[in-house]
């Protein structure tokens, strides 16, 4: 299909793009960057905005700045960029493998960080690693500049609190600290590689005494991307029997999808696989740091 006609503007600065997306509200415009996600839906029709706001130009969104104590990426920063920087790769390891099950090298070249965040596909895998590490994403209008914490900026399929007006302009993480392990396990969907179900961790191990902080999250196991409860992992060992008791409780009482490629005691099952392996390894990594 053609895509229904619309104006195009291709910002050359962020004030430019703030504006324009700004303009009536924000209800009437999209942004583009990667385009990845976007260009099939207006494709389909499946979004049909007056404008479209291009800022794949905007160098003020792009970059990665690596320091002791906080990992700022820009939101207009591709996965290939993600995974060509060393320093991003020793200071949080998770994000480089998590952006290597994204798509294929086209996407991973085109496709954009700040993207995915926004358009909250609940399959995505990005979104997961966002919440396991607790990243923090910095939102700006042309009213006013906040941050939202990644815990309360998923709402639904699809849904953010971003407000309408406003563009993600960078991600805020902590490097992972030391004695710190973080692993991916993600069951793919294998026509569209998209996460059947995909399990984020990321756990610290004091050699004294035992796991001390534990976090986990899910992606394509529910309508939005979550962070699960493994209260029971912190204070043990972290040996298979807590792992697999805590892989028990991150899945108890949820509401899980089903759909033409699984149904819900389908992903139910692989998420507690998932889960399982993303924190044995995640446990074993911070072994090894020890």
């Amino acid at each position: 299909m053609i895509p229904a006609a619309l104006e195009y503007t291709r910002a050359s600065t962020l004030a430019e793009a703030l504006e324009a997306i700004g303009a009536g509200g924000g209800t009437q415009a999209k942004l583009i960057c990667g385009g990845q996600s976007l260009v099939p839906l207006l494709r389909f029709r499946l979004a049909q905005p007056q404008r479209l706001v291009d800022i794949a130009r905007l160098a003020e969104l792009r970059g990665i700045t690596v320091a002791d104590d906080v990992v700022r990426i820009g939101a207009a920063t591709t996965y290939r960029e993600l995974l060509d920087s060393e320093p991003l790769r020793d200071a949080v390891p998770l994000l480089a493998e998590v952006t290597e099950n994204i798509g294929d090298i086209q996407v991973r070249n085109l496709g954009t960080i700040g993207g995915a965040i926004a358009h909250a596909d609940p399959s995505a895998d990005m979104t997961a690693a966002m919440l396991a590490l607790d990243a923090r994403f910095h939102l700006q209008s042309a009213r006013a500049q906040r941050t939202v914490a990644a815990r309360d900026f998923f709402r639904g399929p699809f849904e953010t609190a971003m407000e309408p007006d406003e563009l993600l302009v960078a991600i805020e993480l902590r490097p992972l600290s030391d004695f710190t392990g973080a692993a991916y396990v993600t069951f793919e969907q294998a026509a569209s590689g998209y996460a059947l179900v995909g399990a984020a961790a990321v756990v610290t191990v004091s050699p004294a005494r035992g796991v001390t902080s534990a976090s986990l999250a899910f992606t394509g196991l529910a309508d939005t991307p979550f962070l699960a409860v493994v209260s029971s992992l912190i204070g043990s060992a972290g040996d298979a029997p807590s792992v697999a008791r805590a892989a028990t409780e991150a899945v108890r009482g949820v509401q899980a999808n089903a759909d033409i490629h699984a149904d819900a005691a389908y992903r139910l099952q692989l998420a507690q696989v998932g889960a399982r392996r993303a924190l044995t390894t995640a446990i074993a990594r911070a072994v090894a740091a020890t």
